[in-house]
């Protein structure tokens, strides 16, 4: 009977798994049937309600190692559904690590403390969560969205002939960042030119099979040193993580043929929570602008 035990014990473990996975599942597909799918109730709560699921459950391993596995298998098998959309579970995974850690944390402390399941200590830490997990959810819970991000670099070249490379069709054939490369829409067919006020760009970004789509930008402002573009719109998958606003770059000569060059990025957020995507995106934003300074404002040899 005995060598029966960890087999039962392993099986037990095992549903526990593929239910707590299924209850995220639902529970993510009724958020997004509710437009709620960019919420901190996706990032907090989901995984905290999968950790805890898994936690209570008998288990032949640390709560540790057990709810980083269910987390990692939930993250894989979503993967699989979203495709072309698991950028998105990438730079989630360690907020989902993190409450899944937290909430076995509290799970170990209340099991060594009372000996028991702890059931009553996981409802509370459900309830101390729900403020952060419902940032986005509620009407007016939630912090400030409009963001901006501003990049400087030196360039080779006269103010005249930044000016004139800024007038260009957009050209994208330059390799782009690292970061870029993990899964985000990538640009591909352009068109537009001209620094006159109405002037239009428009870029095509594409996401494979899933929410490819043009954005246009369009002259709103324009001095010999300074020209600002409003987003006109945006029908690429970018918009699921942030709404662009609109781009400002400015330049001054300096000493030696070069040429400073400020590129401003100004958009919404759209993810929650803020805390931990705000700063997220705003990186993102910042390796966007460094490569249009290099790709669409550095003059080109001959030009």
């Amino acid at each position: 009977m005995e060598q029966h035990q960890p087999e039962s014990s392993r099986r037990s473990f095992a549903l526990a798994i593929i239910a707590a996975v299924t209850a995220a599942s639902v529970c993510f597909h009724l958020l997004t049937r509710q437009h709620l799918e960019h919420t901190a109730l996706v990032f907090i709560g989901i995984p905290a309600v999968l950790a805890v699921a898994v936690v209570l459950a008998p288990r032949p391993a640390s709560a540790h190692g057990v709810a980083a596995r269910a987390v990692t298998l939930g993250l894989l098998i979503a993967g699989i559904v979203f495709a072309e959309g698991f950028v998105c579970l990438l730079f989630a995974s360690p907020l989902f690590f993190g409450i899944a850690a937290l909430c076995t944390v509290v799970s170990e402390r209340s099991r060594r403390r009372t000996g028991g399941s702890g059931a009553k200590t996981y409802a509370l830490m459900l309830v101390l969560l729900s403020p952060a997990a419902l940032e986005g959810v509620v009407p007016g819970w939630e912090t400030g969205r409009e963001e901006a991000v501003t990049v400087e670099r030196t360039v080779v070249g006269s103010p005249e002939q930044v000016r004139a490379a800024l007038a260009r069709t957009p050209d994208f054939r330059a390799p782009l960042p690292a970061l870029l490369q993990l899964g985000f829409p990538t640009p591909a067919a352009t068109s537009g030119s001209g620094l006159a006020v109405g002037d239009t760009r428009r870029v095509w970004l594409e996401h494979g099979h899933h929410g490819s789509g043009a954005l246009v930008m369009r002259v709103a402002e324009s001095a010999p040193d300074r020209v600002v573009f409003t987003a006109d719109a945006d029908g690429s998958y970018v918009v699921h993580w942030l709404t662009w606003r609109g781009a400002e770059v400015r330049w001054s000569a300096v000493d030696g043929g070069h040429t400073r060059v400020r590129w401003t990025l100004r958009y919404r957020r759209r993810l929650d929570p803020s805390w931990y995507f705000g700063p997220v995106e705003r990186f993102g934003a910042r390796t966007a602008a460094g490569y249009l300074i290099e790709t669409l404002a550095t003059p080109r040899p001959g030009a």
